[in-house]
């Protein structure tokens, strides 16, 4: 027997499906910004990525125990992906990009971020020995070209390395998040891989603060929003509540009700929000060229995607199953 589905629900499906996903795309790429006006007033890196992560995983932890009614059954497989998951994807890729931002803008250094499938289609390409396709290799060879132009390899304004070094980083955590990510699992439902991803991550940058690997340095001066002086606890609220939790609840419902890959195609839109909420949040805003290379990486990682033939990631960029991490 087939089921008869309502176009004009479908369509209302949909269309609440693309404000969830713009919603969770705007959300994650303000996070960029708020980290950046606490590292400015003196915190660390580290820091802002403990309160984030400590501060979303209490509250999506009652979110899932909610959602799911106490049935949660993790076995030693779904334990150690979700140690895996926290340390990479959560505490590295969001320790890397926080550090990236502290020398760089929020939009070079989330593009930077943004590489992350290109590196997972050159891996993919030597452990299979099989080159992708013409279309593929077009997509990445303008990514790369996009690359270029992001950290001004030719010009003189000195992007700085430090900076780009840790982007590159961040990258590499993303690519290990899509492979995690790209496991099935049926006792990780993606609450439960935000929930627990978000606990694991924030043990380990405190126990990493607490032996001295990653710095930890607090304060409760006032931070510049927009030429603004407000308390601190705006932005590191912002990072908890909207950046990190909100953002990961909207994305799974965009996910629903559009399909992994739409959705990852109107992610790619969180590159548009962090620059656009670095501008006018902290008078930021990349150059021509930068413009221009990140126009370039953009439209590289969609041909990247559209093309599935090839030994491409195993997951699309920015809102697999649990989302994007950053």
């Amino acid at each position: 027997m087939s089921v008869v589905v309502d176009p004009g629900a479908r369509r209302k499906a949909v269309r609440a499906g693309l404000v969830m996903a713009i919603a969770s795309a705007a959300t994650f790429g303000s996070s960029g910004a708020m980290a950046k006006a606490l590292i400015e007033t003196g915190w660390t890196a580290g820091s802002a990525v403990l309160v984030r992560l400590g501060g979303a995983a209490i509250l999506l932890s009652i979110a899932a125990a909610i959602s799911l009614r106490g049935r949660i059954r993790l076995r030693g497989a779904s334990i150690r992906t979700l140690v895996l998951y926290g340390v990479v994807a959560m505490a590295g890729t969001q320790l890397a990009f926080f550090n990236a931002v502290r020398t760089l803008d929020v939009g070079v250094a989330l593009l930077l971020e943004f590489l992350a499938p290109v590196m997972l289609l050159a891996w993919t390409s030597v452990r299979s020995r099989t080159l992708p396709r013409r279309a593929t290799l077009f997509g990445a060879g303008l990514t790369i070209v996009g690359l270029a132009f992001v950290i001004e390899v030719a010009g003189a304004s000195g992007v700085d390395p430090v900076g780009v070094a840790w982007g590159l980083l961040a990258a590499v955590c993303l690519a290990g998040f899509f492979v995690i990510s790209a496991r099935q699992d049926e006792d990780l439902p993606p609450l439960i891989m935000a929930a627990g991803g978000t606990a694991v991550g924030a043990v380990v940058i405190g126990v990493a603060g607490l032996v001295g690997v990653v710095p930890l340095s607090f304060g409760t001066s006032d931070t510049v929003l927009a030429g603004f002086s407000v308390s601190w606890l705006v932005p590191a609220a912002w990072l908890v509540v909207m950046s990190t939790v909100v953002a990961y609840v909207t994305g799974i419902r965009a996910i629903l009700r559009l399909g992994t890959r739409v959705a990852s195609f109107v992610a790619l839109t969180e590159v548009l929000f962090a620059v656009l909420v670095a501008w006018v949040l902290l008078a930021e805003l990349p150059g021509l060229w930068q413009l221009i290379g990140g126009i370039c990486i953009v439209v590289g990682i969609l041909i990247v995607q559209r093309d599935d033939t090839g030994p491409v990631p195993p997951a699309p960029p920015a809102t697999i199953e649990a989302t994007h991490p950053v």
